[in-house]
């Protein structure tokens, strides 16, 4: 078991139940770790939440001043598997200064807005 502070443990929750509000977000868990999914496709990582891994978020960000901001972030890295190659972050909420969990929903939108379709996107605007 990772010892845990409460704060991340509660951001990782804020970021799940925001991405979940997003237009055809779906909740799937591949590989034994919490996802979020539009279209079939991810748009955030959220991990495992047995307590066995620090817990972290992973989105994908094309916006390169978005992306450098959140590769500065404590314990930031580029994703593994090959992701990070295609601008996914993994991005540590245990850390000191680790980023706010509103930071962390804007995130989650920009890598919602880069996976979802148009149709999507714009629904998400209308609202």
């Amino acid at each position: 078991m990772v010892a845990v502070p409460k704060g991340a443990l509660t951001k990782r929750e804020k970021v799940r139940e925001f991405a979940l509000t997003l237009p055809g977000a779906v909740e799937e868990f591949p590989w034994g770790e919490t996802v979020v999914k539009v279209n079939k496709k991810i748009f955030v990582f959220l991990g495992v939440d047995d307590g066995s891994c620090p817990p972290g978020v992973g989105v994908k960000l094309k916006d390169q001043a978005i992306h450098a901001h959140a590769m500065s972030s404590p314990g930031a890295e580029p994703s593994g598997y090959g992701l990070g190659k295609a601008g996914w972050v993994q991005i540590p909420l245990a850390e000191k200064g680790a980023p706010s969990a509103e930071l962390l929903c804007d995130w989650v939108e920009e890598s919602y807005r880069t996976i979802a379709t148009k149709k999507l996107v714009a629904e998400l605007d209308a609202r």
